[in-house]
Order: structure tokens, then C-alpha cells, then sequence
């Protein structure tokens, strides 16, 4: 009797991390078809531009709302059409040669997801820009159906309080935050999508 109580708690701290992974959920991102633009107003106009999401992947479990996994952007990719601008940019403030990286890693994901069509949801977890972490909270629209999966979210980043160079030249003032835009496609990568 003892012998098959053992058996069974052994056999049932083998099989726990099988159900807890059964769980989780995981998105693939698809870089050449997801989005990343930037606005920074300035005293004279508003500058536009874009980076190149150059892959990610989340994973978490919506029972506990535990996530890991990464979104990295190309920071090398930045451009906002004007070469000056833009070598001043990658020179000066974003520094892509010592930081080329942009990383946001979640940690957690608060509400749910629905199977179709549209969810909002907060991801909270860790923006690594210019060499240093930064905490942050974010609010996602997300839009899926059958394995394939959108996201859209907006931040501010406060760039010259996170010690990135301010821009700003005599008359020609930039804000010291600026807006950053993602439009994220994807696809589930996991039991629950093969399922459907």
C-alpha cells in the first residue's frame, strides 16, 4: 500500500510540470509583417519615423498570468527620412553601435484573451534600452482568430530622463518624451491553437 502511495505521488510530480506547460499559451512574432513607429514633437513640426521589430516571442500561462520570453527590436533599423536626423539619432541619442538592441521582456500578463476577436490586456515586464532596464506596464489591443494572432500598444519613453542625449538644437526644441507605436502579427505556437 505504501509502495503505490509513493508511486502515485511520483507519478504526480512527474506529470505536474506536463499539465502546468499543457497551460501555457505562446505567440511567435512575425517580424516582416509587424510594425514599429516612432513621433517626436518638436518645436516646428512633429518627426515620424520607424524601427524594424526584428522577432519575439511570448509565452504565458493564462491561469496565473506568469509570462517570459522577449520582443527585440533593431534599434540600427531607426530611420526617421531625413539623414542627418537620423545619423544623429543613431549617433547621439540611441547610441546603436554600443546599444543596437531594444528588448522588452514580459513577466506578466494581466487579463484574458479571448479566442476571437478583440482583448485588451496589460503586459507588464522589463523595456531594456540604452544599456538600462526600465519597468513598464503596457496596454495591448489584442485581435486574434484560428492560429493567427495582432497586437497593437502605444508607450511614451522618457529618453533624456533615461540618460539618453536630448536632441534639441538653439531655437529648434524636441519634447523629451517620445511616442512609440507597435503593430505586432503573430501566430499561436501551442497545443490549445492545434487543437482548434
Amino acid at each position: 500500500m505504501m509502495r503505490a502511495v509513493r508511486s502515485g505521488v511520483l507519478l504526480l510530480l512527474l506529470l505536474t510540470p506536463a499539465i502546468a506547460s499543457a497551460a501555457e499559451r505562446t505567440v511567435v512574432l512575425d517580424a516582416a509583417a509587424s510594425r514599429v513607429t516612432f513621433t517626436l514633437d518638436t518645436t516646428f513640426h512633429e518627426v515620424h519615423g520607424t524601427m524594424a521589430l526584428a522577432g519575439g516571442e511570448i509565452r504565458f500561462d493564462p491561469a496565473t498570468g506568469a509570462a517570459s520570453g522577449e520582443i527585440v527590436v533593431d534599434a540600427k533599423q531607426a530611420q526617421a527620412g531625413n539623414d542627418k536626423r537620423d545619423k544623429k539619432m543613431h549617433g547621439e541619442v540611441l547610441e546603436t553601435e554600443r546599444f543596437p538592441r531594444i528588448v522588452f521582456r514580459p513577466e506578466r500578463v494581466e487579463g484574458s484573451i479571448a479566442a476571437t476577436g478583440k482583448s485588451v490586456i496589460r503586459i507588464v515586464g522589463v523595456l531594456t534600452l540604452h544599456g538600462a532596464d526600465h519597468p513598464m506596464t503596457l496596454e495591448a489591443t489584442i485581435e486574434g482568430g484560428g492560429d493567427r494572432v495582432s497586437g497593437n500598444l502605444e508607450m511614451q519613453i522618457p529618453y533624456v530622463e533615461w540618460g539618453m542625449s536630448d536632441p534639441s538644437i538653439f531655437v529648434a526644441r524636441a519634447a523629451k518624451t517620445v511616442v512609440v507605436k507597435v503593430r505586432a502579427e503573430g501566430r499561436w505556437n501551442d497545443a490549445v491553437a492545434a487543437a482548434r
